[in-house]
């Protein structure tokens, strides 16, 4: 019986862990990643020089429906995904700091990770060098209630769901657990011309015996150029990458190109490798940026004439970054020559 259960459950789970290369969704993964650094790699903290604030929601694979049964109907199998990140020098610390906050949903499942970042930074030739440390508390929940077990199919369309069967594992409403892991990060940014880093992700592999789950180890390697037209000054090319593989064992790669003019509106196109390529534009308005983009399926979970396949993915991006400016400390005595006589 149990044996039957987890193959019932597998689909699930198989959804869930495509919401991202590494292991189940506590890794997400984002079209303007080119915007999202800190949740890649906790070295970035504080290298923009200003404090930012970073929103993103993410609609994965819209319109992919689950055939297999649920109880009281479908929770929604496709991943949706929101994040916020907090970033800001301190140079009393010599360097920065930055939190991030992502929740994220995949039918029965859900997580509420949140993470605390700091980074030691080092002028290194012509940019910064930075050293980053994050601490992660991850907590992961499934709903085991809404899911139906092979003896609870009554083998009718109009009424497939009869009960839940009799599996323990699957009459617990739900079951979750806090994990907590570490991450480390290289970062270097030339100011207005280019950047690249490393990060390795939940180095501890943080394991659920609850949840019968265990965190994966990733690395993300990123790097971007910034191209200013000689004749066109209006006008930049921004290409960039990033490289995601878990434990060594997968490898996925996302390429873009952003064509930026004025520092006022910008666009462009991204390819990921074998799931998608996507298109995206946005506007600066003062210290506010906009940004959307909307990926087209290329793999087999594709098809915009197919009922129940993915039409795509959608993903809003909103990001305003501020100065704080101290007023000079007044003196604290004065003197005049007049009393000096």
């Amino acid at each position: 019986m149990k044996i039957k259960t987890l193959k019932n459950i597998s689909f699930l789970l198989l959804i869930w862990g495509f919401s991202s290369l590494c292991s189940a969704q506590q890794e997400a993964q984002f079209t303007q990643y080119m915007f999202n650094k800190l949740s890649y790699n906790p070295g970035y903290a504080g290298t923009s020089g200003s404090i930012c604030m970073t929103g993103l929601y993410r609609d994965q694979w819209m319109g992919l429906t689950l055939d297999a049964p649920t109880v009281g109907g479908t929770a929604g199998v496709t991943p949706k995904t929101f994040l916020f990140t907090l970033d800001s020098p301190i140079p009393f610390l010599h360097g920065g700091v930055g939190a991030t906050i992502m929740a994220d949903k995949v039918g029965y499942t859900s997580s509420v990770n949140i993470s605390f970042d700091y980074a030691y930074h080092v002028f290194w030739g012509a940019g910064v060098l930075s050293v980053g440390l994050e601490g992660a508390l991850n907590n992961y929940t499934i709903d085991f209630s809404g899911l139906v077990p092979p003896d609870g199919l009554t083998g009718d369309p109009s009424n497939p769901v009869s009960s839940l069967g009799d599996d323990p594992l699957l009459n617990n409403e739900k079951a979750s657990e806090m994990l907590t892991d570490v991450s480390l990060g290289l970062f270097y940014q030339v100011p207005g011309r280019a950047h690249a880093g490393i990060a390795i992700k939940n180095i501890l592999a943080a394991k659920s015996e609850t949840l019968n789950y265990q965190n994966t180890r990733c690395i993300y390697l990123m790097g971007g150029y910034e191209y200013t037209l000689p004749a066109k000054p209006s006008i930049r090319i921004l290409p960039s990458a990033l490289v995601k593989t878990a434990d060594f064992s997968i490898f996925q790669i996302d390429l873009s190109c952003l064509v930026e003019y004025q520092r006022l509106v910008w666009g462009g196109l991204s390819y990921r490798y074998q799931d998608a390529i996507a298109v995206l534009a946005g506007v600066n308005w003062k210290k506010l940026r906009l940004g959307l983009s909307y990926d087209f399926t290329t793999s087999s979970l594709g098809g915009i004439s197919k009922p129940g396949r993915s039409k795509g993915s959608m993903e809003l991006y909103l990001r305003f970054c501020f100065d704080i400016v101290l007023p000079p400390k007044p003196p604290s005595s004065y003197q005049n020559t007049r009393y000096l006589l």
